[in-house]
């Protein structure tokens, strides 16, 4: 079951129902200045940090789930109602929203009415923009009331939703005309402010909500709305908020625009005041007036249009698979530039308090946005790199406001180190960039101990040869990638994370999964050495890949799939010898993309074995069997009912990596049926089902063992974004990036042919045709550039902003 479409030439999805099976939602922002908006209006504004710097209030896992947002109310003759649906949840005679790449616009007709909000955040501002457009579509005359209405949080996210013996003392507004400022704790310690306003007279306003709202009514059920007239409330403590109200009168057919702004400004400390407790607002005025009318707002629009489509203009795939050609072209390129900006911080799962940027999450997120931004990708990878510390470990996370380590989880994640090679590296190949490795970088944000950039890569990649177990394999630490596998926890407190909890201090736990990693990352690394002419370095890394990979293999295997792990007591996990818990996905897909075991057969045999054990309707699902009851040497893993999250849910973040592994072994057919399996833009038809939006990936979707089998949850926020941007741009389509130039690989299914392809590398565009005259699944037979037939399938690397024909013959 649908309940929308696809708008492709305009980039949008339109939802044609506010009953959607979950609150579908949008990102506004592109730069410090960020929202979240379902498609009833719900969600939150902040700047640069969801926990710390929390514009506007929001509650989770609230009843009913998405209450609280940017509403409008109209009260008129007859009634009272939301154009947006929420909060007041009365029928509208139409209703549409359509997300939009970094805006969303909600149009709904109630009583010959017909509103149309546009939501979006401007380039170069801290502020968001609402335009409302009211029409009368009836044959009378309109008289009617709109009423606006934020809630401010109190700043730190954390703070405002548990320390109410002073939250509740010390909010704080002014109101000067049409705008509304918050100042909360500005008198004391703040230098920032907020506001809210609109470019209109306004016939009142209130700043408390108990005034706006009545003591015992909800959001649904304003008393203000309902008399239909503003108390000009002024908050002092308590809960601040912003509404305005505006009497409007429209002729048959006559249309009135308002614009309102909610805005985010920092002042010197020196130029804090105007007057006593008197805020200076010159900042705020200066923003205002550059969006106080229809043209500047439709102007500030399109820049923002035209800014995403130049993004999205980097890699363009023209097929016979619309699905393919809307998740290419679109939602993914789209989704993977939200992770950049949020890490894993705030979604409708994710909510800006506990996490911070990820370590290993931002070094994968990287994958998918490089080639659109790579500037900020390169800035990136300092940020993250400056967290690292030196003996070459990393803490988990860092705070996107201060730059700094997370302390509240701190570290002991074994993966985390290698994947700052991978995203340097990925990095280096799309830009040509190698000056990056002689930065100076802090170890630990300390800049009075730094060392070069590929300093920190040679501390990466010796911290796992200084923690390797009894069987030659990387230690596990507190988990790797799989950060509910802990191995050294022991937790029988529910009261503590498994995460953060003293572990043991026995150096037996060890990952097979890492060990993959550390054998692909190797390789990386050695290339790297070589091209920076250091043959010496090059080698003496390729030779504990060497010996990592016979430890695999002699170790790390099990009759015909890799291992798991090995746990603190040395006995095997993911293994024939278990019960439950015998197959895991993760070393599969990473030992093959290595290249380990592919001359021998068991590359073979264990991406056989995933097909037959843990391929499903819906996708590859984490391990097999389900573990039924909670094992305390395991974790958290087998803490969750058997099919959900990573007790054998279709954990979306790995599947890429059994795609890509596919790719290698040139198996076109299944690598795109597991892709296909959890595009969102191939699931539209059981929205009904799936429940999450169906233009963008989720991080789990429930496996076979569960009750809901199919359902997914955690969108937006996940690695899964980038992984399959990787495994279908640079594996299936098989354009990818290298230090010289491009290689062309395609491995596709066999009746595919006559794909077009944009790609924008270093300047140049390459126009590439790919055709499979003998309908193969990998091999190229042939390659013209520009008319002439060229050796090999790498295209040097061009830089002369020109485009070139690029024709690809498979065979």
């Amino acid at each position: 079951m649908k309940f929308g479409y696809f708008d492709d030439k305009n980039k949008e999805y339109v939802i044609q129902t506010p009953k959607t099976p979950y609150p579908w939602i949008n990102y506004l922002g592109s730069e410090d200045f960020f929202g979240l908006i379902s498609n009833t209006a719900g969600g939150y504004c902040f700047y640069k940090d969801a926990r710390l710097r929390r514009v506007t209030r929001y509650r989770y896992n609230n009843i009913p789930l998405d209450n609280g947002g940017r509403y409008y109310y109209i009260k008129d003759e007859k009634d009272f109602y939301s154009p947006t649906w929420m909060p007041v949840k009365s029928e509208l005679d139409h209703y549409e929203c359509r997300h939009g790449i970094g805006y969303s616009k909600i149009k709904a007709i109630k009583n010959d009415l017909e509103t149309e909000i546009l939501y979006f955040i401007p380039l170069g501002d801290n502020a968001e923009i609402h335009k409302v457009t009211l029409k009368n579509v009836g044959n009378n005359d309109k008289e009617f009331t709109i009423f606006s209405f934020i809630e401010f949080c109190l700043w730190n996210a954390y703070d405002d939703m548990t320390n109410y013996q002073r939250t509740y003392s010390i909010g704080a507004v002014e109101v000067e005309g049409s705008t509304i400022f918050h100042k909360t704790d500005y008198r004391e310690r703040r230098n920032h402010y907020s506001f809210y306003s609109v470019n209109h007279p306004i016939n009142g306003f209130d700043t408390d909500r108990d005034a706006f709202l009545g003591q015992y009514n909800g959001l649904n059920e304003p008393e203000t709305v309902i008399k239909g007239m503003s108390n000009n409330s002024m908050a002092s403590g308590w809960n601040p908020i912003g509404s305005h109200s505006i009497k409007v009168k429209l002729a048959p057919n006559e249309e009135k625009t308002l614009i309102f702004t909610i805005g985010y400004i920092e002042n010197n400390q020196e130029e804090k005041w105007k007057a006593e407790d008197v805020i200076n607002k010159e900042q705020a005025y200066e923003l205002l007036e550059k969006y106080n009318n229809d043209t500047a707002v439709e102007e500030a629009f399109e820049k923002l249009g035209n800014h995403w489509n130049n993004l999205l203009n980097k890699f363009v795939v023209e097929s016979h698979d619309e699905n393919l050609n809307r998740m290419v072209n679109i939602w993914n390129p789209y989704q993977c530039m939200v992770t950049f900006n949020m890490s894993r911080s705030a979604s409708y799962f994710e909510t800006g308090i506990g996490r911070g940027m990820g370590f290993r999450d931002s070094n994968q997120d990287l994958l998918g946005f490089v080639h659109q931004i790579p500037e900020k990708a390169r800035e990136r990878i300092l940020d993250i790199a400056s967290t690292q510390l030196e003996d070459g470990s990393a803490y988990h996370q860092y705070q996107p406001l201060t730059k700094k380590g997370n302390h509240e989880i701190g570290g002991g994640f074994n993966d985390d180190p290698l994947w700052l090679i991978l995203s340097t590296t990925a990095y280096i190949k799309e830009t040509g960039d190698f000056l990056i490795l002689q930065e100076e970088i802090p170890y630990n944000c300390d800049i009075n101990n730094t060392g070069t950039l590929l300093e920190h890569l040679e501390k990466s990649f010796g911290f796992t040869l200084n923690n390797l177990g009894p069987h030659g394999l990387p230690l596990i630490g507190r988990a790797d990638w799989n950060d509910c596998l802990n191995l050294n926890c022991f937790s029988e407190n529910p009261d503590e994370s498994f995460q953060t909890c003293d572990n043991k201090t026995g150096k037996t736990a060890e990952s097979v999964f890492i060990a993959g990693m550390f054998v692909y990352m190797g390789k990386e690394l050695a290339e790297l050495y070589k091209r920076l002419g250091s043959d010496n370095k090059s080698q003496k890394v390729l030779k504990e890949v060497e010996k990592m990979t016979h430890a695999i293999e002699t170790y790390g295997y099990d009759e015909e799939w890799f291992l798991r792990a090995y746990d603190y007591y040395g006995n095997k996990i993911g293994s024939k010898e278990n019960e439950e818990g015998k197959l895991f996905i993760e070393p599969q897909g990473f030992c093959v993309m290595a290249g380990i075991g592919v001359d021998n057969g068991k590359a073979l045999k264990a991406l056989d074995s995933v097909d037959r054990h843990l391929n499903t309707e819906y996708g590859a699902v984490l391990l097999w069997p389900a573990y039924t009851k909670y094992q305390t040497h395991l974790g958290e893993i087998s803490s969750y009912p058997p099919g959900y999250k990573e007790n054998a849910g279709i954990f979306c973040h790995n599947n890429p990596w059994i795609m890509i592994a596919e790719t290698v072994l040139g198996r076109g057919e299944k690598a795109f049926e597991y892709y296909s399996k959890i595009a969102p833009s191939y699931l539209e038809d059981i929205s009904e089902k799936r429940r999450l939006e169906p233009y963008v990936y989720a991080q789990m979707i429930a496996g076979r063992d569960a009750v809901r089998e199919g359902e997914a949850k955690n969108s937006w926020l996940t690695g899964t974004a980038a992984w399959n941007y990787e495994a279908i741009t640079k594996w299936i389509l098989g354009i990818r990036p290298d230090y010289d130039g491009i290689m062309i690989d395609p491995c596709i299914p066999k009746d595919w042919d006559n794909i077009l392809i944009k790609r924008v590398f270093r300047k140049s565009t390459y126009e590439i045709s790919i055709k499979n005259p003998e309908g193969v699944c990998k091999g190229v037979k042939k390659i013209l550039v520009d008319g002439k037939e060229q050796e090999g399938n790498y295209i040097s690397a061009f830089n002369d902003s020109s485009i070139h024909r690029i024709e690809v013959i498979m065979g």
